[in-house]
């Protein structure tokens, strides 16, 4: 049985008397695409940042690779394969397209040089379709493409786990069509990938599975249609009597 990527214990934090993230429990194995989905406030952003060292959990473990990471910065975090993108993006906006990338390629890949940093960052702007636009500022690009940009600055972290919060968000269907064979496409190199997303189409486009977080605690995990089936998902969603007429 091949062991977990990740594994998260008990993950526990707290900002004053909230809760958060609340005893949450789970693993991922490697080479899947898992779906983190729940309500506005249910804790989705706070466990991915707990997860990557942004914030300090108040209890519980992490183990990524098979390595105790509970305590890790957010830089030993991309150091290690442990990368993610950001729900609102914010590129270096006076460095060019290609530097953006190569700065990731450099400090979080330990690239051999600033021209190999470069060199390794063009071939992820090719892959992401924003070669064209290397050499452009990054305060010029369109919200598609700063999305675009986002995910090669995350791919020149060399990642082995990929975290993606709601990069669909703001994009119009034709590019969320697009989004999706992108990152069916990073996950075919293989990369696992954590998706944080409200959008219900891609959850069940690309999701092996779905873990459902309310009020910072998991209340369901597994399959997407086992999951869109159970009537806690379908409470905290839509709310009781919903629910009800659904069961009833």
């Amino acid at each position: 049985m091949t062991a977990p990527l990740l594994q998260v214990q008990g993950l526990t934090k707290r900002f004053g008397g909230v809760a958060a993230v609340n005893n949450v429990t789970f693993d991922l194995a490697p080479g899947r695409i898992v779906g983190l989905i729940g309500p506005n406030g249910a804790g989705k952003t706070t466990l991915v940042n707990l997860v990557t060292g942004v914030h300090r959990a108040d209890a519980g473990r992490l183990h990524f690779n098979g390595q105790d990471v509970t305590r890790q910065r957010p830089f030993e975090s991309a150091q290690r394969g442990l990368s993610r993108t950001f729900q609102i993006v914010q590129p270096f906006p006076r460095m060019t397209v290609l530097d953006n990338v190569a700065a990731g390629s450099l400090f979080a890949a330990r690239a051999a040089s600033p021209a190999a940093a470069r060199d390794e960052a063009m071939e992820h702007l090719r892959f992401v379709g924003l070669a064209a636009l290397a050499e452009h500022p990054a305060a010029s690009l369109t919200l598609p493409s700063r999305k675009r940009l986002e995910l090669a600055k995350s791919l020149a972290m060399k990642p082995k786990l990929l975290l993606l919060d709601e990069v669909n968000a703001g994009l119009n269907s034709a590019e969320i069509v697009a989004a999706i064979e992108l990152i069916r496409a990073i996950a075919a190199r293989g990369v696992t990938i954590l998706l944080i997303e409200h959008l219900m189409k891609v959850v069940f486009s690309l999701c092996d599975e779905l873990l459902v977080l309310h009020h910072g605690e998991l209340i369901a995990q597994g399959a997407p249609q086992a999951v869109a089936a159970d009537t806690k998902v379908i409470e905290a969603y839509l709310g009781t009597k919903y629910a009800q007429r659904m069961t009833a």
